[in-house]
């Protein structure tokens, strides 16, 4: 097979996995050309740093062959997908054209398991340790961890690699045996907490080598199983606490050509996907609990975002007034983020906060605008019942109020 159907192949392939941030790309499918990461179907995806940068990865598989056969994979053993192979040099080369063009920044590297999960990962870290070695490569990489691979190729990946991932793919263990046999939820955290150990090591003993700076993340796939958002948001929870995830990603299931009857034949809304999405990112820069954005049990709405359904259900902490409340109580206010509750705690030192201060800052001001006081405004908002507020600040159509 020539190099280029192998990319077309093997670019294509890659597009389901979205733990290395492309949430820029076009809306994915799993029948046609374009998902996850791709741009244009020839394995360039959008990454997002956390201070907002966009960079393009060359993300490609380095096999789509694969000796598991996990239901909701469309690279799964049993699949009749076409299948291709490249070599680590041909990666190394691919990585370096693309890189000279000014085509990409980096490289997203993952593979499917052939031989032994071992020997997949020799070949990833051979990739990476090719470019950085014979090749002084600098610019970025992501590789995929094989969680059953011998820890101590975890490590070596760690010292090639800006980041590392581990998918967990699914939120509980009973799935992962019912639609991924072959995997271990225990050989899977068991790799995360190699990673976590390493890269602890390498931040505070200033004589240990560098070790994955960019951390490590993961990916969770929304409506294969049964899972509802609590399960998986609790999941993640743990994950952040347990093992220092940098990142946990969701993504929404694509129903499979040709899929066994163990898996969906209807993907979930793609709004779940999103408000898995805002709730994590309430978890993880809000300081907000599970217990507080959703029940033991339930998905999150789709109408209204989960920091506006936590603001509903906690209507007697609101009003807040922006000139006397502490910066971590205005930031969970609807509408106003963390830098924008600094930034009024800041200005409040000069003068008194007033309605048109927040409208100057860029607030979600319709959002904002019930739950918050000024010096010269009181909402009128204050005594309507919550579901009037909810119809008011829906953000969706009215069916899609509810999930399940």
């Amino acid at each position: 097979m020539e190099l280029i159907e192998k990319l077309t192949v093997l670019a294509d392939a890659a597009k389901y996995d979205a733990s290395c941030a492309s949430s820029g790309a076009p809306k994915r499918s799993s029948k046609g050309k374009d998902g996850i990461g791709s741009t244009n179907g020839m394995g360039i995806c959008h990454s997002y740093t956390p201070d907002g940068r966009c960079v393009s990865l060359l993300k490609i598989l380095l096999t789509n062959f694969c000796l598991y056969d996990c239901q909701y994979c469309i690279n799964r053993r049993s699949s009749d997908v076409p299948r291709a192979r490249f070599t680590p040099e041909e990666v190394v080369t691919l990585t370096l054209d693309f890189y000279q063009r000014n085509y990409v920044s980096g490289l997203f590297l993952s593979s499917g398991i052939i031989q032994s999960p071992d020997y997949t990962m020799e070949q990833l870290i051979r990739v990476a340790k090719v470019l950085r070695e014979e090749h002084q490569f600098r610019g970025y990489i992501h590789l995929k961890t094989i969680p059953e691979a011998d820890p101590a190729l975890i490590a070596e990946a760690g010292r090639y690699a800006d980041r590392l991932s581990v998918n967990i793919e699914l939120p509980s263990a009973e799935s992962l045996v019912r639609l991924a046999p072959e995997k271990e939820l225990i050989s899977i955290t068991g790799a995360m907490g190699t990673i976590d150990s390493a890269s602890q090591e390498s931040r505070f003993d200033k004589r240990a080598p560098a070790f994955a700076p960019g951390g490590q993340s993961t990916q969770m796939i929304v409506g294969a199983d049964a899972s509802d958002d609590s399960r998986i948001l609790r999941t993640a929870e743990t994950l952040y606490g347990q093992y220092r995830l940098r990142r946990v990603y969701y993504s929404a299931f694509s129903p499979i050509p040709n899929s066994p009857s163990s898996v969906p034949f209807q993907a979930p809304p793609l709004m779940r996907e999103h408000r898995l999405y805002q709730a994590d990112f309430l978890l993880r820069g809000y300081g907000f609990k599970v217990n507080e954005l959703i029940g033991a049990q339930g998905n999150l709405p789709l109408d209204i975002d989960p920091k506006l359904a936590w603001a509903l259900a906690n209507r007697d902490l609101f009003p807040v007034d922006l000139n006397l409340a502490e910066p971590q109580v205005i930031a969970r206010i609807p509408g106003i983020g963390v830098r924008s509750a600094q930034r009024i705690v800041d200005l409040r030192r000069l003068k008194r906060i007033r309605f048109d201060d927040v409208v100057r800052l860029r607030c979600v001001i319709e959002k904002a605008k019930p739950f918050m006081i000024t010096s010269d405004y009181h909402p009128q908002q204050a005594s309507l019942e919550s579901s009037v507020l909810r119809r008011q600040l829906s953000d969706q159509p009215a069916q899609m109020a509810l999930w399940g």
